[in-house]
Formats: C-alpha cells, structure tokens, sequence
C-alpha cells in the first residue's frame, strides 16, 4: 500500500478536482434549469469531486473496490433520495435522466485522475447538450417516419458493420479499387448529408433562408435548388428568399469540398483551399449583399427531401463512385490530364463529391499532381454550378436566374482567380 502521498501537501493533484468542479458545474448549470431534477450546481460539482477523490484514493491506496464503492454509495444515494421523494409525493416523476447524469459525472470526474481529464471535457460538453437539447431530440424524434428510422438504422449497419469486415486492399486495372475505401467514402458522404437532412428536420422555418441554404446544401446542393427554383417561380413574394437559399446552398458545396480536402488530401490542401477560400468570400460577399436588401418576414417552407442513408441512395453513390475513379483511371492513363478533365466536367455535373473523392484518392496513390487534382475538382463545381443555374433558369424562369445569377458569377470567379494566381 502507497501511502506516501499522505506525507506530502498534496498540492499537485488540485488541477484534476479544479477541472472535476468545472464538470459538476457544467453539467449541474443545466440540471439546475430543470423543474423536475433534485440535484443542481452544487450536487454534481461534488459528485465530480468525489469520483475524482476516490480515484486518487484507489491508486494510492492500491484498493480498486474504493473506487466500485464510491460509485454504489453515490448511486445508493440518489435512489433513496427519489424513493423518499416518491413517497412523499406519488405524483412526482423525476425520471432516471438526473441519476443518470450524476453517475456520468462520478465517472468523468475519475477519468480526470487518471489522464483522461481532455476526454472527459469533451464528454461532459456533450452530456450537457443532450441534456439540454430534451425538447429538440423530442421534436426531431416525433417528426422522423418510419422510413427515417430505418434508413438511419441502414447507415449504422453499414457503418459499423459492413465497412469493418471489407478488404482493405487494391483491385481491379490500376488498382484503383478498394472496397474499404470505396465503402469509406460513401459513408463520409452520407454522414455529412445525413447531418443535413436531420438538421433540415429540427429547424423547420424558424430560421428563414440561411439555415435551410446551409443544411439543404449538406444534404443536397442539386435537390434544394430544383425544390426552391420552383418555389421561386410559383410563388413570386418568395422568389428573393428562395434565390438566397439556392446560393447558400450552393456555397455550402464550397465548404462541403474544402471538410473533404482536410479529411482526405492532405498533401493537396494547401492548394486546394486556396481556391476554394477565393470562391468562398467572393460568394459570401455577394450574398450577404443581396440578404441586407432583401424583405426577410416571408417564410419559406422546409423542402420535402428524400433521407441521404436509406441503403439505395448509398449503394447508388458507391456505385457512382467506383465508376468515376475507374473512368478516371483510364482516362489518365489513356489520355493524360485531359481525360480527367472530361470525367471532371461531365460527373460534375449532377455531383460534384464522386470526382472529388477520386481525384484526391488518385492523387494519394501518386497518379495525379496537385494541380492535376485542384483543377479537376475546380472543373466539376464549375460544371455542376452550371447545371445548377440551368435548372434555374429552366425551371424557375429568368427573373429567379438573375437573382442567383451574380452570386454564381461572384463563386466562379473567384474560383477562377484563385486558380490561375497559384
């Protein structure tokens, strides 16, 4: 048994029960709010505190049943607490979330004695929004369908299920296809659009034009500008709302590319953002502009999307994925950069992500050069932002084109400048 600690002052370890109290009060700050919870500030900043201190009493004392016995005590007491409660008063329901949080908060606070202390922040920011975010999570899980449910449950089988069990290896001509990796990239895509589509859910029209720019953008830049095109065109006291959230949209794919040049292009990405940053605060610009002159009391209504997870949507995009890398493959070899090119101009068209992913998969298998691939993805948003402006025009008519039509300009040069600077 160590009890040499016990000689000292013990002054060290007053970091790890300062950022244990920190935690309490985090957690308790939100639970203090809350009608129902009978513990606040005070009980959770101690209850950190005493997981931090059993802790430090188990390792030094060499006694691990400290540590399992100040977690019964904590919980023995909580439940006496509500029992006595209930007793007192049967109409009085507190529910389990409080316990819950106050057993979290004993564990996060022995985490912090044992090195995890940056884990344990993090873990208890978290366990704070969710607390907090009650009638949100409430809301979004009255409004998903069946449907919804199902698809999120595909996204998780195929996730943690199917992508751990595929081959991580090169096949097929140039080796350019691998199964875990092309698997990989459909569920980073479809995360991201995922995020969207439930942000899209949670919003719902309190937040006007940006927001639903912004989460239609992640779920699908394409999809949101052919539902608000024609919503702009059959509802004319809409029409500069609607422009608005196409372009924010279509900002987003911006900011879309640049999270996929950190995640995977390392190599690329000073280049990359470079560019991207340029068509980015032009874009930006333009629109915040336009949003200052605009009349923002309409309101538009959240589009009818379909959920980026469900399992066809994912197996269509992998598909698409795996047929752009190839062609693109062939193309660069057949070709040069000029065949990429091609691939890059027509998949950009209705998506931008497949060639993306290719270019900066081929470029970390040393088969493109970074401006190879800088210009190849340049060339697909270009492309796809063109289409985009057709739908527009087709769909929603000249006077919805013109209101996207200098913000558009505005990204494309700006794109362009930052291309030929570098």
């Amino acid at each position: 048994m160590d009890i040499s600690f016990l000689q000292g002052n013990g002054i060290e370890a007053l970091p790890q029960f300062l950022t244990s109290i920190a935690i309490g009060l985090l957690i308790g700050l939100e639970r203090e709010r809350n009608p129902s919870a009978k513990a606040g500030l005070r009980t959770f900043a101690l209850v950190a505190v005493f997981g931090t201190l059993a802790a430090l009493l188990s390792t030094k004392l060499g006694a691990p049943w400290l540590l399992i016995a100040g977690l019964l005590a904590v919980a023995g007491m909580i439940i006496a607490a509500y029992a006595y409660l209930k007793d007192a008063n049967p109409e009085n329901d507190p529910g389990t979330t409080t316990v819950i949080a106050l057993l979290l908060s004993y564990g996060l606070g022995a985490m912090i004695w044992y090195g995890l202390a940056k884990l344990a922040v993090m873990l208890a920011i978290g366990i704070t929004a969710l607390l907090y975010f009650k009638p949100e999570l409430r809301g979004l899980s009255q409004r998903m369908t069946r449907r919804d449910l199902v698809a999120v449950l595909q996204f998780s089988v195929l996730t943690f299920i199917v992508l751990p069990i595929l081959p991580n290896q090169d096949y097929g001509p140039y080796h350019a296809f691998n199964p875990h990796h092309a698997w990989l990239m459909v569920v980073l895509i479809s995360g991201i659009s995922l995020t969207g589509y439930v942000a899209l859910k949670v919003i719902g029209t309190r937040y006007g034009a940006p927001l639903l720019g912004f989460f239609g953008g992640l779920v699908s830049s394409t999809a949101t500008t052919l539902i608000y095109a024609k919503h702009g065109k059959s509802n004319a006291a809409v029409s500069n709302l609607a422009a608005s959230v196409i372009v924010i949209a279509s900002i987003m794919v911006v900011m879309r590319l640049m999270v996929l040049g950190v995640v995977l292009g390392k190599g690329v990405l000073p280049h990359l953002l470079a560019v991207l940053a340029c068509g980015l605060i032009a874009g930006l610009i333009v629109a915040l502009y336009n949003w200052r002159k605009m009349d923002q009391a309409s309101e538009l209504y959240v589009p009818e999307t379909s959920n980026p997870a469900e399992l066809h949507t994912a197996l269509s995009f992998g598909l698409m994925y795996v047929a752009v890398l190839l062609g693109s493959s062939w193309m660069v070899d057949m070709a040069g950069s000029q065949g990429l090119y091609a691939v890059a101009l027509v998949s950009g068209l209705t998506d931008v992500d497949p060639i993306t992913l290719s270019s900066l998969h081929l470029f970390n298998l040393g088969q493109l050069t970074e401006q190879q691939t800088v210009n190849s993805i340049t060339i697909a948003f270009l492309a796809n932002l063109g289409f985009k402006f057709g739908l527009v025009v087709f769909i929603g008519g000249w006077q919805l084109a013109r209101k996207v039509a200098i913000s558009f300009a505005a990204i494309s040069c700006g794109m362009l400048l930052g291309l030929f600077a570098l």
